[in-house]
């Protein structure tokens, strides 16, 4: 009688294993159709795209599209000067993070429920599109990169997750250093920060994303072609006369790119870095949003 209990228990949980992996196929498929439907269109040729018939593979392979976007120096141009923004703004975005949490999750510091408070309001209330740039303008940052980095170098979610994250650490780790003679910054540096990779990693992945898929900023502050972003050179591909001429020296039938195939070859060389990023970070990611949102 108990064997058979046994045997109806494993066959169940069999069963709810088996029903499990199937939705997370299902899902992982919806999740996966965006991004093969992209690459399969901007990897087809013009008579498939055409007729509707690409799908999640690529037919009669194509590389027009990218040909025609990978051969403007100005791409390489723009993705230079993305990368140089991504890089720099997520380092000062992660330092000046740090330290401002750091300080605020102290129970110490005077008037710490004041400044955090303030910097909350920001999150709910800012100054506006025209004041913001008044001050942009004013500070001598107009059609210059800084602009695109030092106005939102603190995201404000990120200071929240990040000083959660702080409060949490055991405070018996910063007395025992304090007793050995330890400084504020010494204690951040070689006890806090080690601690802290998981939350750094994730809060790094948000200021590099933030900053490669910036486009707006750079519409309202760059004026000067060879200091465009990436995401404003693939507008200006796709939006300028640019795009009346494209494909001349594709390959495929007719030795013309589609535009839908243009567009997605776009939307490919545009996301493609930050995935091939994402692997390397992923095995912090959900762990430092968790341990850094656990308490408000």
């Amino acid at each position: 009688m108990a064997k058979t209990k046994t045997l109806r228990k494993k066959k169940k949980v069999t069963l709810g294993t088996v029903l499990l992996y199937g939705f997370l196929t299902v899902l992982v498929f919806i999740c996966l159709y965006p991004f093969l439907n992209v690459l399969a269109y901007s990897l087809s040729g013009y008579n498939a795209v055409l007729s509707g018939k690409v799908t999640f593979f690529p037919i009669d392979f194509n590389l027009g599209a990218y040909k025609e976007i990978l051969g403007k120096s100005q791409m390489w141009i723009a993705m230079e000067v993305t990368v140089i923004v991504t890089l720099l703004g997520t380092l000062l975005g992660l330092v000046l993070t740090i330290f401002a949490a750091y300080g605020l999750s102290r129970q110490t510091l005077p008037g710490r429920k004041m400044l955090s408070g303030i910097i909350l309001f920001t999150m709910y209330f800012s100054g506006g599109i025209i004041p913001t740039f008044l001050v942009v303008k004013g500070l001598g940052m107009y059609d210059s990169l800084t602009a695109l980095y030092i106005p939102q170098a603190i995201n404000v979610f990120n200071f929240i997750v990040m000083r959660t994250f702080f409060r949490q650490l055991p405070e018996s780790l910063e007395e025992a250093a304090r007793i050995d003679g330890a400084t504020d910054m010494g204690i951040l540096v070689k006890i806090i920060l080690p601690l802290s990779i998981p939350i750094i990693a994730t809060i790094g992945l948000f200021y590099a994303v933030q900053y490669w898929n910036g486009y707006f900023d750079a519409l309202l502050y760059i004026q000067s072609p060879d200091k465009y972003t990436l995401q404003l050179r693939l507008r200006s591909l796709l939006f300028a006369d640019e795009l009346n001429n494209a494909g001349a020296n594709a390959e495929g039938v007719g030795t013309q790119v589609m535009t839908q195939s243009l567009k997605m070859a776009c939307v490919a060389v545009s996301t493609l870095p930050i995935l091939v990023v994402y692997p390397w970070l992923q095995k912090y990611f959900v762990k430092g949003v968790m341990l850094g949102s656990v308490k408000g």
